[in-house]
């Protein structure tokens, strides 16, 4: 590793590197869950249609997950600062752009577009990090940039609530320009630059091949609920993706670095891994943008009950994952994870029962069991990722394992979304006005976004109620078929990880341990 820079090395210094890092960090969670509180209203100001609306939040995480392994070896050659600063500068520049967009296309764009720039934000900045610290200090500053993931993900969605109700939903993009800003101050004035003299450049064809696989099955499935599944153009994205992916493998058994090395999916436990970073997609994930969308579209909550509300899903963020860490030195950390996802499904369940109309009070109980229950592994994840490999291939595993959770959750929106419509219509073909409508499978995409009002105008002669009560039931559905997904997440937790414990941690160096003690 080579380092430049006229940085000193100081506890002070690494202390702001940290915090640079970590507002950066802070950022991204409130780049997903803002405009995902936000759709309603975005909606209502730039209309379009409903695939349209749903890439505001889809393609921030498929061009983020896409991105990220891509992002590490461009740092690795460049130098970890340089992307860091450029990518949180892009990140900034992105967000006040889209504070602005004239139209759904112009914003979906610049979704996009910010995603690259986070996945080359975050890469840079956790290299960077990696960098500063060791030992057990590397394993607390990295706990900490966990930590403020929760804090975004916790109150992200009352912060875009009560800017919305405010100063409108532009507002919450200027809210990530200005966090952004700060990061951008910081990092660039106390991070030191270091690259690996070994890097040999970017694999341009695989990360192509592998964002066209991401892209194209995302759209497939996105088109899906109004085309149906046998359409031409949805069979010629899927087809489009197989190929897509097919030449990605192609390329990684053929090149001297690969992005991506095939050979640690013969280690067992590097699979049980996978799954694990999967899971939350499902159990988790997709409610901070479905959520939302049933309070403020369906139960008729305002932006800021609406993010009230999903406080309760992202509050044990904040406490449990520490509990979990403490309870790793009994119990394997595989094992406290697959629990976790047992007890997110029993949430799962237990909130299926919630019809639409319930007091919040209902909803309260099993909401917090599923935020306790994901809190249970996601701070013990990225330990495990490591510790499931040689120690050799242990930054090569973190990159796998990181593309897998950030791009695994873009694909789970789309997944579910479709999912979610396709339910949505089968319970309207009950009402006979609705059965008999030609627009019928676009008003239950709308209807799949909150947008009742607009389904209600697609079909005419179906009241509210029973629109309702069509899309309560394709809720119920939903969740119980995210349970079981959960669950067999949890059965191959168990299966592959249940005696994987976290790696052991060298004593740090002394200036280190005080930085972040």
């Amino acid at each position: 590793m080579n380092s430049t820079g006229t940085g000193v090395d100081t506890t002070t210094q690494k202390r702001m590197v940290l915090g640079a890092v970590c507002l950066a960090a802070l950022a991204m969670p409130l780049s997903f869950t803002g405009p995902a509180v936000a759709l309603p209203a975005i909606a209502q100001n730039l209309g379009s249609s409903a695939i349209a609306l749903s890439w505001v939040t889809n393609a921030f995480m498929l061009s983020f997950g896409s991105c990220l392994m891509a992002a590490g070896a461009l740092a690795d050659q460049f130098g970890r600062k340089r992307l860091f600063v450029g990518g949180v500068a892009v990140f900034a520049l992105t967000a006040l752009t889209a504070s602005a967009a004239p139209n759904i296309v112009w914003l979906d764009v610049l979704r996009a577009a910010q995603g690259v720039a986070g996945a080359a934000a975050f890469s840079g900045g956790a290299a960077a990090l990696a960098q500063e610290f060791d030992g057990s200090a590397r394993t607390r500053a990295f706990s900490l940039l966990g930590t403020t993931f929760g804090v975004g993900l916790a109150f992200g969605p009352i912060l875009a609530g009560f800017m919305i109700q405010h100063f409108g939903w532009r507002s919450v993009f200027l809210s990530v320009t200005v966090i952004s800003t700060f990061a951008l101050v910081f990092g660039a004035r106390c991070m030191r630059e270091s690259r690996d003299p070994d890097a040999v450049g970017l694999d341009w064809p695989g990360a192509i091949s592998f964002t066209a696989a991401l892209t194209l099955f995302t759209y497939a499935v996105l088109l899906a609920p109004d085309s149906g599944w046998t359409s031409i153009p949805v069979v010629l994205l899927l087809v489009g993706s197989v190929a897509s992916m097919v030449a990605f493998v192609m390329v990684e058994n053929r090149v001297r670095r690969p992005m991506l090395d095939l050979s640690l999916f013969r280690y067992p436990r590097f699979i049980g891994v996978q799954f694990l970073a999967a899971a939350p997609a499902y159990s988790y994930v997709v409610l901070q943008v479905l959520l939302p969308i049933r309070f403020i579209g369906i139960e008729g909550y305002s932006a800021v009950e609406a993010g009230r509300m999903m406080i309760l899903l992202s509050a044990p963020m904040l406490v449990v994952p520490m509990l979990a860490g403490i309870l790793t030195r009994w119990v394997s950390a595989g094992l406290i994870s697959g629990v976790g996802l047992l007890i997110c499904a029993g949430g799962l369940v237990w909130l299926a029962q919630c019809a639409p109309g319930q007091p919040a009070d209902v909803l309260a109980l099993p909401m917090l069991l599923i935020g306790f229950g994901i809190s249970l592994p996601w701070g013990l994840m990225d330990g495990l990722a490591v510790s499931v490999v040689p120690k050799e291939r242990a930054g090569m595993a973190t990159g796998i394992f990181s593309t897998t959770r950030v791009a695994g959750e873009g694909i789970a929106l789309a997944i579910v979304g479709a999912l979610l419509a396709g339910l949505a219509e089968s319970a309207l073909r009950t009402t006979p006005s609705a059965n008999s409508s030609p627009a019928l499978p676009e008003a239950a995409h709308w209807l799949a976004m909150g947008e009742v009002p607009h389904a209600t105008s697609l079909l005419p002669g179906t009241h509210h109620e029973a629109l309702v009560y069509a899309y309560g039931e394709a809720f119920h559905i939903l969740l119980y078929i995210l349970a079981t997904i959960t669950v067999v997440s949890a059965g191959m937790v168990f299966g592959f990880l249940s005696q994987s414990k976290l790696p052991h941690l060298a004593d740090p160096e002394p200036d280190a341990q005080s930085a972040v003690g």
